[in-house]
């Protein structure tokens, strides 16, 4: 089986490995152009260009997908199955159709849950109790075509987003490795999505990072679990950002805001209290609560916020 893999980040890298490791035939490679990153704004490939490259596989970096340029390499390249997995790009019919097995994406949720761009973190931040991984062919709606394997994990009630991330990315390989074995008997199973239990993971923003202590402490837990690494929580305290890295949710009662007794820095919330484990104030690197509590002068009663 001739196959087209299509990916970017460090989440599609164990699966483009995983399906090297099985044997198959990777014809090519596509995934997003180099890009600008650090201080020296050093332009770096994709992870995934990385490894394929170190695999001797020819690397594809279209800019555009609807100008006829990348149908044409692939019409010349001929793969049977074209295997996507957080490429970050929406992919046309004309590519769709393409190959003669279809498309296939290993998507970072227990689809149709959070069909989207941020599955994984969207999971986090709602508290959910399990998450997965879906293989399925791709359609042209935003994750909405036929599943074929599902796989679950139990998420840890102190499991930040990056963290889960990596777990799903070697679970998502294996479950690719069992959709990829079923292509060999011919028996894939298609099972059609249910529209109306479908749930939307849109990309995060910064602002959504915001610690708002009139919400459940659990609430914003899982909200500081979600968006680490990014785009990160935070507090504004006067005209500086506080970001917030680790919390634990802690007894305690007040108004929302309010520094409660004790040597670490917990604050009150609308429900419950929530301990401040490591911060980062503004220019600074990160520090436990206690020590900024300590550093800031913060007593009982004080208002974080």
């Amino acid at each position: 089986m001739r196959i087209v893999f299509m990916g970017t980040p460090d989440f599609a890298v164990p699966c483009l490995k995983r399906i090297l490791d099985d044997g198959y035939e990777v014809a090519g490679v596509f995934t997003q152009p180099d890009k600008p990153q650090g201080r020296k704004m050093t332009l770096t490939p994709p992870p995934v260009k990385t490894l394929a490259q170190a695999a001797g596989i020819p690397v594809y970096q279209p800019t555009k997908l609807r100008d006829g340029t990348a149908l044409e390499l692939l019409r010349g390249i001929a793969p049977d199955l074209i295997v996507v997995a957080a490429y970050g790009r929406i992919l046309p019919k004309e590519i769709l159709d393409c190959p003669r097995l279809g498309c296939v994406n290993v998507h970072g949720s227990l689809l149709p849950q959070y069909r989207g761009a941020a599955p994984i973190q969207w999971a986090v931040i709602n508290g959910d109790p399990a998450a997965g991984v879906t293989t399925m062919f791709m359609a042209e709606g935003m994750d909405t075509g036929d599943m074929i394997l599902k796989a679950e994990t139990p998420v840890g009630e102190n499991e930040t987003a990056g963290e889960l991330f990596d777990r799903l990315a070697l679970l998502g390989a294996q479950c690719l490795s069992d959709t990829l074995k079923l292509f060999g008997t011919g028996r894939v199973p298609r099972v059609p999505q249910n529209d109306a239990e479908a749930t939307p993971a849109p990309m995060l923003e910064k602002s959504m990072g915001e610690l708002r202590f009139a919400r459940p402490a659990r609430e914003l837990h899982n909200l500081v679990r979600g968006t680490n690494p990014w785009p990160g929580a935070w507090v504004k305290v006067g005209d500086k950002i506080l970001k917030i890295h680790t919390t634990r949710v802690t007894a305690g009662s007040g108004a929302p805001g309010t520094v409660l007794e004790g040597r670490g820095l917990a604050v009150a919330c609308g429900d419950g209290a929530l301990e401040l484990l490591t911060v980062q104030p503004e220019g600074k690197g990160r520090m436990s609560g206690a020590d900024y509590r300590n550093g800031a002068r913060l007593g009982a009663g004080d208002q974080l916020q």
